[in-house]
C-alpha cells in the first residue's frame, strides 16, 4: 500500500520523527504546532534543530520514492535576506552521512530550501547563491562520473565568465540541478507543496505553480525539516568555504501541519491531529 502521512503537529511528533538538537538548537511541539528554534546567541557553534524520517536507516530503505506530493503549512520568524543559516523542508537522500554511516552517495534532493546571505552556493545558472528557493538535485552515477573528470581539468577555465556559461551548463545537466527563487514572503503562513513525479516535479506556493523541471530523482529519498546557522560558499573554480553565521538572537521555522500522499492522491485541506 502507498505510504501516507497526515499530520497535525500537536503534542509530541509521533515514533516515526527522528529529533536532533545540536548547540543553541530546540525543538517545541504544543498547541499551536511544531517549532524548530535557534538561539544564535550560540553561533560559535553548530546550532541545528531538524526532524527526520530516515536517522538509523540504510539508504535503501528511505521511506519515500515517486509520485508523491508533500503538502507543509510554515511559516519563518525573519524574512529571505534576514534570516541566517540554512533551512527548509522536502527530501533528500543525507549524502554527507549526517544522520548514519552509510556509504557515500551522489546527492538526491527535491526541496523547499533557504541559504542566508553569508552562503554563496551557485549551483543553478543565472540563479542566486541564497535565497528561498524551490530546487532540486538530481545527479546520477553515469552521467555524473563521466562528466566530473572533465569539468575538474577545465576548472581554471571558470574563471573566464563565458567559459564558465558553457561549462556550467554541463555540470548543472549531470547534476540534475534546477532552483528557482520563491516569490513568497517567508514570516507569513504558506501552504507549501512538492509535486514529485517520475519524470517531473512541480513547486506549488498556495495553489500556484511557481516552478516545473524535468529533472527528478528516482529516491529512495527521506523527509526532513530543519533550521541551522552554517553557510557554505562554493565557487565553480574550485574555492570551498563553509562557517557558522553570527547574528545573535532568536530564529525559528513553524510548521502548523505535514501531509504527504503516495500516489495520486490529493490533500484537499488541512488534515486532522495525527
Amino acid at each position: 500500500m502507498p505510504l501516507s502521512i497526515h499530520t497535525r503537529f500537536a503534542g509530541q511528533p509521533g515514533r516515526r520523527w527522528r529529533q536532533t538538537t545540536s548547540g543553541g538548537g530546540r525543538i517545541d511541539v504544543g498547541a499551536n504546532g511544531l517549532y524548530l528554534g535557534n538561539d544564535m546567541a550560540a553561533s560559535r557553534r553548530y546550532t541545528n534543530a531538524q526532524i527526520d524520517d530516515y536517522r538509523g536507516l540504510a539508504r535503501s530503505d528511505f521511506p519515500w520514492r515517486p509520485p508523491l506530493r508533500l503538502h507543509v503549512g510554515a511559516r519563518f520568524s525573519h524574512a529571505s535576506g534576514e534570516l541566517t543559516g540554512t533551512a527548509g523542508f522536502g527530501f533528500w537522500n543525507d549524502p554527507f552521512r549526517i544522520t548514519g554511516l552509510r556509504a557515500p552517495a551522489l546527492p538526491q534532493a527535491v526541496w523547499f530550501f533557504y541559504a542566508g546571505p553569508d552562503s554563496d552556493m551557485r549551483l543553478a545558472l543565472d540563479r542566486p547563491g541564497w535565497g528561498w528557493k524551490a530546487a532540486v538535485v538530481a545527479a546520477r552515477t553515469g552521467g555524473f562520473l563521466i562528466s566530473a573528470p572533465f569539468l575538474a581539468l577545465c576548472a581554471p577555465l571558470m574563471r573566464l565568465p563565458r567559459q564558465r556559461r558553457r561549462l556550467w551548463k554541463t555540470f548543472q545537466r549531470a547534476a540534475g540541478i534546477a532552483e528557482a527563487v520563491l516569490p513568497a514572503a517567508m514570516p507569513e503562513w504558506h501552504i507549501y507543496t512538492i509535486d514529485w513525479q517520475r519524470e517531473r516535479v512541480r513547486f506549488f506556493v498556495d495553489g500556484r505553480l511557481q516552478a516545473e523541471t524535468p529533472r527528478a530523482p528516482a529516491g529512495p529519498l527521506g523527509l526532513v525539516l530543519w533550521l541551522d546557522n552554517q553557510y557554505l560558499q562554493i565557487a565553480p573554480w574550485g574555492r570551498f568555504r563553509w562557517g557558522l553565521s553570527a547574528k545573535e538572537g532568536q530564529q525559528w521555522l513553524e510548521i502548523d501541519w505535514l501531509a504527504v500522499e503516495s500516489g495520486h492522491a490529493r490533500v484537499t485541506g488541512r488534515p486532522q491531529q495525527a
